[in-house]
Parts: C-alpha cells; sequence; structure tokens
C-alpha cells in the first residue's frame, strides 16, 4: 500500500473521512491540508528532501477567502503537479460530474482515478486507493462514460458557459457584452447566434428554453 499520502480539500469534515479510509488501509504517513498552495509546497518540499509523497488526493473546488491563492482550485493544482512531478498518482474526489471535464484530466493530465462524491463516495474512494496502488485506473459509475468514446452529445467548456448565460435568462445581446467585458472569445453578437443554432441543432432542440432543459437533463450544466 501508498507509503506516504497528501490529501486536500477545504472541508475539515471531508479530510477527516478520507484520513479514516486511509487509516484503514495501514497507510500511516498522511499529510491534510486545507489549501492546494498548501499541498503543492508540500509535495515539492517532500521531493526536495528525497522523500517524495506516492499519492495526491483532491477536491476540485475550493472556496475563496481572506488567504491570496496561486492554484485557485484542484485542477490548477492538478495541471502544475503533472508538469513538475509526473510520477505522483493523483486521485481527484469531487462533487463535480462532468464528463467533459473528467476525461480531460485523465487523459490530458493523467489523473489515475476520478471518484464523486455522495453516498457511496467513501466506499468508491476506498476502491480508488487499492485500484491506483494496482497501476489500475478507477473512475466512479456516475462519470464512467468519460471512458467510453466520445458522445455527439457532449459540448466543450465555451458551450457550457454560453448555455449557463442563457439559463440565467440573459438574451443573446446580454451575453455578448458579457462575454466581451470578461474577454471571452468569440464574444460578437453573430457568433453567440451561430453557436446557439448550432447547439440546437445538436441537441435537436426547439428554442434555446428547450435547449438549456435538454443539456440540464442530461447532467451537463
Amino acid at each position: 500500500m501508498f507509503k506516504k499520502v497528501i490529501v486536500s480539500d477545504d472541508l475539515v469534515s471531508i479530510n477527516l473521512g478520507m484520513l479514516t479510509i486511509l487509516d484503514n488501509l495501514q497507510v500511516k504517513n498522511v499529510v491534510s491540508v486545507q489549501y492546494c498552495d498548501d499541498a503543492y509546497l508540500r509535495i515539492k518540499k517532500a521531493e526536495q528532501d528525497g522523500v517524495p509523497f506516492d499519492l495526491l488526493i483532491t477536491d476540485l473546488s475550493f472556496k475563496k477567502d481572506h488567504r491570496d491563492q496561486k492554484y485557485q482550485n484542484g485542477e490548477d493544482l492538478i495541471i502544475a503537479l503533472n508538469k513538475e512531478f509526473p510520477d505522483l498518482k493523483v486521485i481527484v474526489y469531487s462533487i463535480e460530474d462532468r464528463i467533459q471535464k473528467v476525461r480531460r484530466l485523465i487523459s490530458e493530465y493523467q489523473v489515475k482515478a476520478y471518484v464523486c462524491k455522495g453516498r457511496r463516495g467513501l466506499i468508491e474512494l476506498t476502491e480508488a486507493i487499492k485500484s491506483v496502488y494496482n497501476n489500475e485506473l478507477y473512475v466512479s459509475q456516475a462519470v464512467s462514460q468519460a471512458l467510453h468514446k466520445k458522445s455527439d452529445l457532449e459540448i466543450d467548456d465555451y458551450d457550457i458557459f454560453l448555455i449557463k448565460q442563457l439559463s440565467n435568462g440573459l438574451t443573446q445581446d446580454q451575453i455578448s457584452a458579457y462575454f466581451k467585458e470578461e474577454k471571452i472569445s468569440p464574444s460578437s453578437l453573430s457568433s453567440i447566434e451561430k453557436n446557439l443554432n448550432r447547439l440546437r441543432i445538436q441537441f435537436k432542440a426547439n428554442n434555446a428554453i428547450h435547449l438549456v432543459a435538454i443539456v440540464k437533463d442530461l447532467g451537463l450544466i
């Protein structure tokens, strides 16, 4: 079993649950942190000292507080660690269940397991730790489609953000203005219209309201 593990989650209760699991698995050297920056610094220091961590278990979402952070969330942390410490095994333990994100983290940043928080979360996390130790990929059943061939009904981050603005009641003109303000590209009204038309055809939606409903039902937003 893993000898040295670091867990990163901003909720103490979640960290305690993970610590209990690791203790049951006879992992005695465990470090718990609540900030991504702390996780990065601990991992870097351990590597420099010649006693590197074997495994990182991290959430993706971290609430902002008074403390400025270089790594705002778990995905930022994973990307940085993948560049500097590619041998470090990573398990994601998150409520986030977007198939596109799961697939990207696994294929581009070599995440070894993706576990969804929920009623069976800690049970699945135990299974994931065992699987990763045995060099096996583990993905929760809820997001298992991430390992399958890409679906025609999947959309990218830009599309998701676009549809979210629709669901918030913004008009196409308002979305265009908002995208320009936030420097999100493409932001022109014609581009917004073109992309929404494409999405309506892709999802066989009758109108914008129908499109939002379909995408929500599929769990994509």
